[in-house]
């Protein structure tokens, strides 16, 4: 299987604090429609870290069901235990995932080596092509060139790699390092052209969460060569990228604004917490800007 083109990283729907599959299914049906190629549940724009396991499982297990082989369901089993993250790989791939995403693990802050071996372990244990996550910003660690392509060198299921590090620089590196056919994504919406003109294949969005379609536009015209329309599409939706982004740690924003629209109900776990009363003008300004409600 082949990652390339437009990923969302779904949100998880909540109603009076547990998870709303209705909401979860229409949600899906949306992305769908707009021609998503995949969707990726339980990251941490689905907010995985306070989830119990049977929650994180049902949610992987509903979007392969909804989803029902339109796109690709890359199941986000990561965790900073090498136990649990095979535990959940090995569920999510008795359930039908498509993909495994696998996050940096953070707070106990391996080394190198370390994270080789966590990587090498997990990819052993199952037969999904798994997706490596380096989001410094979150696990204070990212996994390095090196690593990256030591992993991509001794285990054939590490396929691709989510790079979400801010840096254009090392997409340019991981290019140079990895084998031709190992993908590449974007991690950070705001830059997915130059990301992609560098040699990434795709993108995994947050913001196609609530303009898919525009994303999907977006994604196609860089990965096709026309750069003309990909920068303007760019300029065009950066205000949007940034401001879902920028008004307060994700997913916080991304969820308000699919509550502004009324596709579901405004819950967030704690320790995030609602969006600040004033920001919630600013956000529903950004939609109305778009036409996005």
């Amino acid at each position: 299987m082949k990652y390339q083109g437009l990923y969302t990283a779904i949100i998880t729907p909540f109603k009076n604090n547990e998870v709303d599959y209705d909401a979860l299914k229409s949600l899906v049906e949306a992305q769908i429609a707009a021609g998503v190629d995949g969707i990726v549940p339980v990251g941490t724009t689905g907010e995985s870290p306070t989830l119990s396991h049977h929650e994180h499982m049902e949610v992987i297990r509903r979007t392969i069901e909804f989803a029902a082989g339109r796109c690709q369901v890359i199941a986000g089993t990561g965790s900073n235990s090498t136990t649990e993250a095979i535990e959940m790989t090995r569920e999510a791939a008795a359930m039908g995932a498509d993909g495994t995403l696998q996050v940096c693990p953070y707070y106990n802050k391996p080394s190198q080596e370390g994270l080789y071996r966590h990587f090498r372990a997990i990819a052993e244990s199952t037969d999904l092509p798994v997706l490596l996550y380096s989001i410094p910003g979150r696990s204070v660690i990212e996994i390095s060139v090196d690593t990256v392509a030591r992993l991509a060198a001794d285990c054939p299921t590490i396929v691709a790699i989510k790079e979400a590090g801010g840096s254009v620089e090392r997409v340019n590196q991981l290019v140079q390092a990895l084998p031709a056919d190992f993908s590449v994504l974007s991690g950070d919406d705001g830059l997915t052209v130059p990301f992609i003109s560098c040699g990434a294949v795709g993108l995994v969005s947050v913001t196609s969460n609530v303009a898919p379609a525009e994303m999907k536009e977006l994604v196609t015209a860089a990965l096709s060569g026309d750069g003309k329309r990909a920068l303007a599409l760019q300029k065009k939706y950066y205000p949007l990228m940034k401001g879902l982004m920028s008004l307060d740690t994700n997913p916080v924003p991304i969820k308000a604004a699919l509550a502004l629209r009324g596709d579901i109900s405004w819950e967030i776990r704690m320790p995030l917490v609602p969006l600040a009363a004033e920001k919630h003008e600013k956000l529903r300004s950004l939609l109305q800007q778009f036409c996005l409600m």
